[in-house]
């Protein structure tokens, strides 16, 4: 009898390990995120499009003996999605966590941006949350001690907009907007979504971010606000008292999802929660006159 109960305890503890999956995990929020979560329990899958990216979190992860896996996931690819998630599936028979932290961001006025460039940006930022979220929903409803959370890595970029970053811009408003209708669809079923919005955050998104084509023309009319745009988050990335390590954002991720009962929406960074404070508070007009001023136009 004593041996049968070991067994049972063993199966329960198997079964109160938890599934973490996390998109964009190659580097910045991403890989810490993963690290995070791995550190802390869950059983974490360290999602990305190419793999060779997947030597550092790998050795950090052996070193440390982390029950983490790298699995090879593009969340523009359908098949890519699927095949992933079928993976996890059938090792794990559960998903307890998705965060969707995949993305980038592409710099240009409206008018420099072609219609191929923007559908791109919302490909990743925008559809590669759904396609990925679509894939995990019928786990989380259906698993024993069934429910999950559902975190969108969105930005302070889904509460304003500012000059030059109007496509990505587009796709954090987008993705405020599908992440609150879908946290009503989803409450009667145990799953909760949370929006994480940081501010400015040290990590490679200028090395990750792109530029549309028509945009680096010095010809271009809006090249000069261009280079002001570029050179202003640069200087507030490099500058440590304005910007936060994605560690931070880490944090308040792994923070949302072991509360009983978290936010819809959690700000990063002394920066995001001051200017989303002042867009609240001010007028259409007066808030208008502070980004002109911020970027000198």
């Amino acid at each position: 009898m004593a041996h049968k109960s070991n067994n049972n305890n063993n199966k329960s503890n198997r079964e109160i390990t938890r599934v973490a999956v996390v998109t964009g995990s190659s580097s910045g929020i991403g890989f810490e995120t993963a690290l995070l979560l791995a550190r802390t329990g869950f059983h974490t899958y360290a999602s990305m499009r190419n793999l060779e990216k997947s030597k550092n979190i790998t050795e950090i992860a052996n070193t440390e003996k982390l029950p983490l896996q790298v699995v090879q996931l593009d969340v523009n690819d359908d098949r890519s999605v699927k095949d992933a998630i079928n993976k996890i599936v059938a090792e794990n028979k559960r998903i307890d966590i998705l965060v969707n932290n995949a993305g980038y961001g592409l710099f240009g006025s409206l008018e420099d941006i072609s219609i191929e460039e923007i559908k791109s940006q919302f490909e990743t930022n925008f559809f590669g949350v759904i396609r990925v979220t679509q894939q995990v929903l019928p786990v989380m409803r259906k698993q024993n001690n069934g429910g999950g959370t559902i975190v969108n890595v969105s930005s302070v970029g889904g509460r304003i907009g500012i000059p030059i970053l109007s496509a990505y811009q587009s796709t954090k408003f987008a993705l405020e907007g599908l992440s609150e209708s879908m946290s009503y669809e989803l409450e009667p079923f145990g799953i909760r979504v949370v929006l994480i919005e940081p501010g400015f955050i040290r990590t490679n998104i200028i090395n990750s971010s792109t530029s549309a084509k028509k945009a680096l023309d010095p010809k271009s009319p809006y090249f000069s606000l261009m280079q002001k745009v570029e050179n202003h988050f640069k200087s507030m990335i490099e500058n440590a008292s304005s910007s936060s390590p994605p560690e931070e954002v880490a944090k308040v991720i792994l923070k949302a999802i072991t509360s009983e009962n978290p936010q819809l929406r959690y700000t990063v960074g002394n920066d995001a929660a001051t200017i989303i404070q002042a867009r609240m508070n001010m007028s259409d007009n007066e808030f208008k006159k502070i980004i002109m001023q911020n970027f000198s136009m």
